[in-house]
Protein backbone atom coordinates (compact mmCIF):
# COMPACT_ATOMS: atom_id res chain seq x y z
CA UNK A 1 0.00 0.00 0.00
CA UNK A 2 1.29 3.59 -0.65
CA UNK A 3 0.18 6.88 0.43
CA UNK A 4 0.02 8.01 -3.14
CA UNK A 5 -2.39 11.04 -3.99
CA UNK A 6 -5.01 13.36 -6.09
CA UNK A 7 -4.99 11.85 -10.07
CA UNK A 8 -2.93 8.57 -9.24
CA UNK A 9 -4.72 7.15 -11.79
CA UNK A 10 -5.54 8.11 -15.32
CA UNK A 11 -8.47 5.92 -15.40
CA UNK A 12 -9.93 2.92 -14.89
CA UNK A 13 -8.21 0.79 -17.11
CA UNK A 14 -5.18 2.20 -15.66
CA UNK A 15 -5.74 1.38 -12.16
CA UNK A 16 -6.50 -2.64 -13.50
CA UNK A 17 -3.69 -2.98 -14.89
CA UNK A 18 -1.68 -1.47 -11.69
CA UNK A 19 -3.53 -3.71 -9.56
CA UNK A 20 -3.21 -7.02 -12.22
CA UNK A 21 0.28 -6.41 -12.33
CA UNK A 22 0.10 -6.36 -7.93
CA UNK A 23 -1.71 -9.36 -8.18
CA UNK A 24 0.44 -11.34 -11.04
CA UNK A 25 1.54 -14.03 -7.96
CA UNK A 26 -1.84 -15.19 -8.46
CA UNK A 27 -1.94 -16.61 -11.93
CA UNK A 28 -1.00 -20.06 -11.39
CA UNK A 29 -4.16 -20.65 -8.71
CA UNK A 30 -7.36 -21.53 -10.44
CA UNK A 31 -9.10 -17.97 -10.74
CA UNK A 32 -12.17 -15.96 -10.99
CA UNK A 33 -13.00 -12.22 -10.59
CA UNK A 34 -15.67 -11.03 -9.57
CA UNK A 35 -16.57 -7.58 -10.35
CA UNK A 36 -18.51 -4.83 -8.40
CA UNK A 37 -20.81 -3.23 -11.18
CA UNK A 38 -20.55 -0.91 -12.68
CA UNK A 39 -17.45 1.34 -11.58
CA UNK A 40 -15.50 -1.91 -11.19
CA UNK A 41 -15.63 -3.84 -14.28
CA UNK A 42 -13.71 -2.09 -16.33
CA UNK A 43 -10.32 -2.23 -13.98
CA UNK A 44 -11.83 -6.27 -13.01
CA UNK A 45 -11.82 -6.85 -17.30
CA UNK A 46 -8.08 -5.73 -16.50
CA UNK A 47 -7.19 -7.66 -13.74
CA UNK A 48 -9.00 -10.76 -15.17
CA UNK A 49 -7.41 -10.30 -18.62
CA UNK A 50 -3.88 -10.15 -17.26
CA UNK A 51 -4.49 -13.39 -15.10
CA UNK A 52 -6.06 -15.32 -17.67
CA UNK A 53 -9.09 -15.30 -15.34
CA UNK A 54 -13.04 -15.32 -16.33
CA UNK A 55 -14.84 -11.94 -15.20
CA UNK A 56 -18.18 -11.85 -13.75
CA UNK A 57 -20.21 -9.89 -11.80
CA UNK A 58 -21.09 -9.43 -8.05
CA UNK A 59 -24.27 -7.39 -7.89
CA UNK A 60 -24.56 -5.42 -4.33
CA UNK A 61 -26.35 -2.08 -4.26
CA UNK A 62 -26.15 0.50 -1.20
CA UNK A 63 -28.23 1.68 1.09
CA UNK A 64 -27.76 5.71 0.89
CA UNK A 65 -28.89 7.48 3.94
CA UNK A 66 -32.05 9.42 4.12
CA UNK A 67 -31.14 12.81 2.16
CA UNK A 68 -27.67 11.44 1.15
CA UNK A 69 -28.06 8.89 -1.46
CA UNK A 70 -24.31 9.03 -1.99
CA UNK A 71 -23.47 8.17 1.60
CA UNK A 72 -23.74 3.98 1.80
CA UNK A 73 -25.29 3.32 5.54
CA UNK A 74 -25.51 -0.13 4.16
CA UNK A 75 -26.06 -2.49 1.61
CA UNK A 76 -27.54 -5.85 0.15
CA UNK A 77 -25.85 -8.45 -2.03
CA UNK A 78 -27.79 -10.77 -5.00
CA UNK A 79 -28.84 -13.84 -3.83
CA UNK A 80 -31.63 -16.29 -2.21
CA UNK A 81 -32.49 -14.47 -0.21
CA UNK A 82 -30.55 -11.44 -0.51
CA UNK A 83 -28.78 -10.30 2.34
CA UNK A 84 -28.39 -6.95 3.96
CA UNK A 85 -25.82 -5.53 5.68
CA UNK A 86 -25.99 -2.50 7.85
CA UNK A 87 -23.57 0.17 9.44
CA UNK A 88 -25.37 0.85 13.05
CA UNK A 89 -23.13 3.75 13.57
CA UNK A 90 -24.35 5.33 10.48
CA UNK A 91 -28.06 4.48 10.98
CA UNK A 92 -28.33 5.83 13.79
CA UNK A 93 -26.07 9.11 13.31
CA UNK A 94 -27.76 9.78 10.01
CA UNK A 95 -31.48 9.17 11.94
CA UNK A 96 -32.53 6.26 8.84
CA UNK A 97 -35.73 5.01 9.97
CA UNK A 98 -36.90 1.26 10.18
CA UNK A 99 -38.99 2.28 7.12
CA UNK A 100 -36.07 3.96 5.12
CA UNK A 101 -34.16 1.41 5.70
CA UNK A 102 -37.00 -1.24 4.53
CA UNK A 103 -38.06 0.70 1.34
CA UNK A 104 -34.23 1.16 0.03
CA UNK A 105 -33.38 -2.55 0.16
CA UNK A 106 -37.22 -3.26 -1.58
CA UNK A 107 -35.83 -0.52 -4.33
CA UNK A 108 -32.10 -2.03 -4.77
CA UNK A 109 -33.37 -5.45 -4.54
CA UNK A 110 -35.56 -4.29 -7.55
CA UNK A 111 -32.46 -3.07 -9.42
CA UNK A 112 -30.29 -5.94 -8.44
CA UNK A 113 -32.78 -8.04 -10.54
CA UNK A 114 -32.53 -6.03 -13.24
CA UNK A 115 -28.80 -5.54 -13.80
CA UNK A 116 -28.70 -9.46 -13.01
CA UNK A 117 -30.96 -9.85 -16.39
CA UNK A 118 -29.06 -7.34 -18.21
CA UNK A 119 -25.62 -8.11 -17.45
CA UNK A 120 -26.18 -11.85 -17.07
CA UNK A 121 -29.02 -12.98 -19.11
CA UNK A 122 -29.53 -16.61 -19.10
CA UNK A 123 -25.42 -17.29 -18.70
CA UNK A 124 -25.46 -19.44 -15.60
CA UNK A 125 -23.79 -18.61 -12.28
CA UNK A 126 -19.78 -18.52 -12.50
CA UNK A 127 -18.73 -22.09 -10.74
CA UNK A 128 -16.85 -20.37 -7.20
CA UNK A 129 -16.24 -23.64 -5.10
CA UNK A 130 -12.78 -24.41 -4.96
CA UNK A 131 -11.35 -21.19 -6.80
CA UNK A 132 -9.30 -18.37 -5.59
CA UNK A 133 -12.02 -15.61 -5.43
CA UNK A 134 -10.52 -11.65 -6.50
CA UNK A 135 -13.41 -9.48 -5.99
CA UNK A 136 -12.66 -5.70 -7.70
CA UNK A 137 -13.66 -2.53 -7.13
CA UNK A 138 -12.00 0.93 -8.61
CA UNK A 139 -12.53 2.10 -5.14
CA UNK A 140 -13.55 2.04 -1.54
CA UNK A 141 -15.10 4.90 0.72
CA UNK A 142 -16.88 3.43 3.95
CA UNK A 143 -16.48 -0.64 3.08
CA UNK A 144 -19.84 -1.34 3.44
CA UNK A 145 -20.77 -2.39 -0.12
CA UNK A 146 -17.30 -4.50 -0.23
CA UNK A 147 -18.24 -6.03 3.44
CA UNK A 148 -21.72 -7.46 2.26
CA UNK A 149 -20.23 -8.94 -0.83
CA UNK A 150 -17.76 -10.66 1.25
CA UNK A 151 -20.02 -12.14 3.29
CA UNK A 152 -21.73 -13.52 0.51
CA UNK A 153 -18.63 -15.08 -0.49
CA UNK A 154 -18.29 -16.49 2.99
CA UNK A 155 -20.57 -19.41 2.31
CA UNK A 156 -19.51 -20.28 -1.16
CA UNK A 157 -17.00 -22.47 -0.66
CA UNK A 158 -14.05 -20.21 -2.55
CA UNK A 159 -10.57 -21.40 -1.54
CA UNK A 160 -9.79 -17.66 -0.83
CA UNK A 161 -11.28 -14.40 -1.28
CA UNK A 162 -8.87 -11.51 -2.60
CA UNK A 163 -10.13 -7.91 -2.43
CA UNK A 164 -8.70 -6.01 -4.80
CA UNK A 165 -9.02 -2.33 -5.01
CA UNK A 166 -7.05 0.83 -6.10
CA UNK A 167 -7.28 3.66 -3.45
CA UNK A 168 -9.40 3.13 -0.31
CA UNK A 169 -9.30 4.83 3.17
CA UNK A 170 -7.27 2.65 6.08
CA UNK A 171 -9.54 2.14 8.08
CA UNK A 172 -12.03 0.83 5.79
CA UNK A 173 -9.20 -1.67 4.71
CA UNK A 174 -9.19 -2.54 8.17
CA UNK A 175 -12.93 -3.66 8.24
CA UNK A 176 -12.38 -5.47 5.16
CA UNK A 177 -9.45 -7.41 6.03
CA UNK A 178 -11.38 -9.03 8.51
CA UNK A 179 -13.55 -10.46 5.79
CA UNK A 180 -11.27 -11.40 3.06
CA UNK A 181 -7.98 -13.76 3.02
CA UNK A 182 -5.94 -11.02 1.56
CA UNK A 183 -6.23 -7.17 0.33
CA UNK A 184 -4.66 -5.49 -2.51
CA UNK A 185 -4.37 -2.03 -2.65
CA UNK A 186 -2.18 0.37 -4.30
CA UNK A 187 -3.22 4.01 -2.40
CA UNK A 188 -4.39 4.75 0.94
CA UNK A 189 -4.32 8.29 0.90
CA UNK A 190 -4.47 10.24 3.99
CA UNK A 191 -6.73 12.20 4.67
CA UNK A 192 -9.01 10.39 1.83
CA UNK A 193 -11.35 12.02 -0.05
CA UNK A 194 -13.87 10.73 -2.95
CA UNK A 195 -12.89 7.69 -5.06
CA UNK A 196 -12.89 9.77 -8.14
CA UNK A 197 -10.65 12.86 -7.49
CA UNK A 198 -7.88 10.03 -7.22
CA UNK A 199 -8.44 9.27 -11.31
CA UNK A 200 -7.80 12.12 -13.99
CA UNK A 201 -10.49 10.45 -15.99
CA UNK A 202 -13.49 9.19 -13.58
CA UNK A 203 -16.33 9.36 -15.88
CA UNK A 204 -19.63 7.63 -15.45
CA UNK A 205 -19.63 3.77 -16.78
CA UNK A 206 -23.18 2.85 -18.42
CA UNK A 207 -24.85 -0.25 -18.17
CA UNK A 208 -24.38 -0.36 -21.86
CA UNK A 209 -20.47 -0.71 -21.02
CA UNK A 210 -20.65 -3.18 -18.28
CA UNK A 211 -22.87 -5.30 -20.97
CA UNK A 212 -19.83 -4.82 -23.37
CA UNK A 213 -16.93 -6.02 -21.16
CA UNK A 214 -18.35 -8.87 -19.70
CA UNK A 215 -19.38 -10.03 -23.65
CA UNK A 216 -15.99 -9.50 -24.54
CA UNK A 217 -14.76 -11.58 -21.39
CA UNK A 218 -16.90 -14.10 -22.12
CA UNK A 219 -15.91 -14.67 -25.67
CA UNK A 220 -12.79 -14.56 -24.81
CA UNK A 221 -11.67 -11.92 -26.86
CA UNK A 222 -10.13 -9.82 -24.23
Amino acid sequence: MTGKGAGMFADRVDAGRQLAAALAGQRDEPLLVLALPRGGVPVGYEVARALGAPLDVILVRKIGAPGQPELAIGAVVDGSPPQLLLNDRLVAATGATPEHVAAEEARQIREIARRRQLYRGDRPLPEIRGRTVIVVDDGVATGATMRVALRALARSGATRVIVAVPVAPADALRDIGAEADAVVCLGTPEPFHAVGLYYRDFEQVSDAEVTRILARANAGNG
